[in-house]
């Protein structure tokens, strides 16, 4: 029997208690590895995701918290870490997408986004690359968007806070690409969710592929950066999209 190509590798995945969180976490676990699941409320689809992960012989962790929240964060990685001894593959997913008119948003309202999307990004790659670094091997995949990336409309602090993760992920990569650690950015076009049952007509008018994306095609693209194979792939924001100009 062949070992899974991830076997005894751990991954962190930030907001995986559904949609395309969840299909990353089953999609590496299916790679063979062990699979931290975090979210911030919802306790029960967390742990439902963590029963998928273990259906493929992985083992799962759930470790709940708002990685947005310095002190929850910091529980969450000494969970993960006291549980697996080790996290080698980061998947930054969390984020949080209010909208409303620039002239109304508060410092709550713009720190609320930049805390999950960029600053929990910048906590998970500060508690896990020390362990990557010892072992000259790690993947950490950020989510920029193609919406934040050109702007979004009545989304000031997402845009903000996607263009520096992106800046983020330019500026590890240059860092720790010599001691065998990959980072990339994923910026997912129009994603149909987990409970929908058909395309958005409206929406699949503007994608070329003429359909919309599902979880599972984000997962494999994560897999794929997460492989040793992608070991040369690095400093890269890699679209998903269906060809729609981003």
């Amino acid at each position: 029997m062949v070992e899974p190509v991830l076997a005894g590798k751990t991954a962190f995945i930030s907001g995986s208690g559904h949609n395309i969180g969840r299909a990353i976490a089953v999609r590496l676990a299916g790679l063979g590895c062990n699979v931290v699941v975090n979210g911030s409320s919802n306790e029960t689809a967390c742990g439902e995701t963590a029963k998928l992960v273990e259906e493929t012989g992985a083992n799962a962790l759930v470790a709940m918290g708002d990685v947005g929240d310095a002190a929850a964060f910091d529980s969450i990685a000494a969970a993960a870490l006291d549980r697996f001894g080790t996290v080698d593959i980061v998947v930054n997913n969390a984020a949080r997408r209010p909208h409303k008119p620039f002239l109304q948003m508060t410092d709550a309202d713009w720190h609320g986004v930049l805390e999950v999307a960029l600053t929990a990004a910048f906590r998970s790659s500060r508690a896990f690359l020390p362990g990557m670094v010892d072992r000259g091997w790690g993947r950490i995949v950020n989510f920029a968007g193609m919406k934040a990336i050109r702007g979004y409309f009545e989304g000031a602090p997402i845009s903000a806070a996607k263009h520096g993760v992106w800046g983020l992920t330019k500026a590890l990569s240059t860092e720790f690409a010599p001691k065998g650690i990959t980072v990339n950015a994923i910026s997912p076009g129009q994603i149909r969710n987990e409970e929908a049952t058909e395309d958005d007509p409206k929406r699949v008018a503007s994608i070329p592929a003429g359909f919309m994306g599902q979880p599972g095609d984000i997962a494999a693209t994560v897999a794929f950066l997460a492989l040793p194979d992608a070991r040369f792939i690095s400093g890269q924001m890699i679209a998903v999209n269906g060809g729609e100009e981003t």
